[in-house]
C-alpha cells in the first residue's frame, strides 16, 4: 500500500519529464536548442528530439523562403527627379546560429532589411537617371541591389533569394502638376479646335451670302431682261394696235388713265369740264 502511494507520483514525474525532454521538428522548421540563454544545438533536420527539461529551451525558426514588403521610399535620381520607389524582398534563413546571434528573432531581421533595402535601392537609383529607372536596363540596376544587400545580409545568416520593386510612382505633388500641365494642354488644344470650327463657320457663310448674292443678282439681271422683253413686247402689241385702230387705242389708254385717275381714296382732283381728260364723257358730235 505504501508502494503505491509512492509509485504514482514518480511515474507522474518520469511522464512530466519525458513531456518537457522531447520536441518535435517539422519540416517548415529549424531549430536551436538553447541552455540558460546560449546555444547548444543546431537541428536542421525535422524529427523527434531531445532536451534537457527545464534547464534548456528550443527556439524555432522557418527555413522556407519568406516574403518581406519593405516602406515606399522617396528615391532622387541623378537628374533630380524624384520617384517614390514600393519594393519587395524574397529571404531565407540559412544559417539559424548566426541568425540567432545576430538579430534574435524574424521580427528584428525583418527591421533590419527593410532598412537595408531602402538604403541600397537609393544608393543603387540615386546614380540613374529617371528615363533609365523606367526603362529595361532596370533589371540591372535590382540585380545590383540584390547584390548589396546580399551582402549585408549575409551577416544575419541571411540569404536574399530576390529583390524587386512593385511600382514606381512620381511623388503626388509631380503627379498633380502632370496633371494640371495635361488639363492645360487640352483646354489650349480645345481651344484651337473651337477657334479653327469658328474661322471655318464664318468661311461656310461668307461663301454662302456671296452666292446667294450672286444668284439674287442673276435672278434679278433675268428679271429685268424678261421685264424689259414683255414691254417691248407690249409696247409692240399697242404699237400694231394703234396703227390698225388709232380711235380705239386712244380710248383704250383714256380708260387706263380713268382707272388709275379716279380710284378711290381722299385726293382731290379739279380738272375743267372741257378737259381734253373728259373727252370721252362728253357728247360724241361735239
Amino acid at each position: 500500500m505504501k508502494a503505491g502511494k509512492f509509485l504514482l507520483p514518480i511515474i507522474i514525474l518520469i511522464g512530466a519529464t519525458l513531456f518537457f525532454s522531447i520536441f518535435i521538428v517539422k519540416e517548415v522548421n529549424q531549430a536551436i536548442v538553447l541552455q540558460f540563454g546560449d546555444p547548444k544545438r543546431i537541428i536542421l533536420k525535422p524529427g523527434l528530439n531531445f532536451k534537457i527539461p527545464f534547464i534548456q529551451n528550443v527556439v524555432f525558426l522557418d527555413k522556407r523562403v519568406l516574403n518581406l514588403d519593405t516602406p515606399p521610399e522617396e528615391v532622387i535620381a541623378s537628374d533630380q527627379k524624384r520617384l517614390i520607389v514600393d519594393a519587395f524582398a524574397r529571404f531565407q534563413i540559412v544559417d539559424p546560429l548566426k541568425f540567432y546571434i545576430s538579430v534574435g528573432n524574424e521580427r528584428v531581421a525583418r527591421s533590419r532589411l527593410a532598412t537595408i533595402i531602402n538604403s541600397r535601392i537609393r544608393n543603387v537609383l540615386g546614380q540613374q537617371k529617371l528615363q533609365t529607372l523606367l526603362s529595361e536596363d532596370r533589371s540591372k540596376q535590382m540585380a545590383l541591389i540584390q547584390q548589396g544587400v546580399n551582402n549585408e545580409a549575409e551577416n544575419f545568416g541571411i540569404k536574399i533569394v530576390d529583390v524587386r520593386i512593385k511600382r514606381a510612382d512620381l511623388p503626388q505633388a509631380n503627379s498633380d502638376a502632370i496633371f494640371r500641365r495635361m488639363q492645360t494642354e487640352r483646354e489650349r488644344e480645345a481651344k484651337e479646335f473651337r477657334a479653327k470650327g469658328a474661322e471655318m463657320a464664318v468661311t461656310i457663310t461668307s461663301t454662302a451670302d456671296k452666292e446667294v448674292t450672286v444668284i439674287l443678282a442673276d435672278a434679278q439681271k433675268k428679271s429685268e431682261i424678261m421685264k424689259g422683253e414683255g414691254d417691248g413686247l407690249k409696247n409692240k402689241i399697242f404699237a400694231d394696235a394703234f396703227g390698225q385702230d388709232p380711235e380705239f387705242f386712244g380710248f383704250y389708254r383714256a380708260m387706263q388713265a380713268y382707272q388709275k385717275a379716279l380710284i378711290g381714296g381722299e385726293t382731290s382732283m379739279i380738272l375743267s369740264p372741257d378737259s381734253q381728260f373728259f373727252k370721252f364723257f362728253g357728247n360724241k358730235e361735239n
